[in-house]
């Protein structure tokens, strides 16, 4: 439809196919390295039912390094997403080496993490990506608080997509930030669609979510959020 070919450019350097399903990694892939064969059975799961985007942080602890162990043999069929999370530019510089290094020297999307230091940061990370070892630069935020700041990236020029929560419960987003997305060309990732467990163990009886034509409530809310046209 109209409204996703003309964001496909925001993401036509990875040449997805839209819309994207994606599996993120807050807090449940912060694990020892005795239980690496779960994540990497999640990750398994995950790509052979049509995920094909993986999402991180450093603010996940050790997320991205189990996450770069899961994805070994299926580097070539991810797009990884991750973020750039410090107010220093030199232990910003340092994340992004350690990324490289998780996965195999290239970041599809790289992301400033809830704003922080963005201009600092968006002015390496734009090198980098000149340089081939980004694809997309965005930029994430979990707060409607700073949605105001946030606006101001997007109008800046400097990035590509954004990252925004978005759920039947948080809906901000539909005031300004998605039709300015929309207006821009920007990529959009929804981050929390079940509302962070929330509202998914808040089911109505399973014979209204089935009238939805799904099978489940986590379905019929990845539904609800899919159907904005503006989510990637």
């Amino acid at each position: 439809n109209e409204g996703r070919s003309v964001q496909r450019r925001a993401f036509g350097a990875t040449g997805l196919d839209l819309p994207v399903v994606g599996l993120g990694t807050w807090q449940v892939f912060d694990i020892d390295d005795e239980h690496q064969e779960t994540a990497t059975s999640v990750v398994t799961a995950a790509f052979e039912n049509a995920t094909s985007l993986v999402d991180s942080s450093p603010m996940y602890g050790r997320a991205e390094r189990v996450l770069g162990r899961a994805l070994n043999g299926r580097r070539a069929d991810a797009i990884v997403a991750t973020k750039i999370w410090t107010p220093s530019v030199e232990d910003g510089r340092r994340q992004f080496d350690a990324q490289l290094g998780f996965y195999g020297g290239r970041v599809e999307i790289e992301q400033v993490h809830n704003l922080v230091a963005w201009d600092e940061h968006l002015a390496w990370m734009e090198a980098e990506r000149d340089g081939g070892r980004i694809g997309i630069l965005g930029a994430t935020h979990y707060s409607a608080s700073a949605f105001r700041e946030l606006e101001e990236v997007m109008c800046s020029g400097r990035i590509g997509a954004i990252q925004i929560p978005y759920n039947p419960a948080e809906r901000d987003v539909e005031q300004k930030v998605l039709p300015l997305a929309e207006e821009l060309g920007l990529g959009v990732i929804a981050m929390r669609p079940l509302g962070g467990g929330s509202i998914v163990r808040r089911s109505p009886p399973v014979e209204e979510v089935r009238a939805l034509g799904v099978d489940d409530w986590a379905q019929a809310l990845l539904k609800w959020c899919l159907s904005d046209t503006r989510i990637h």
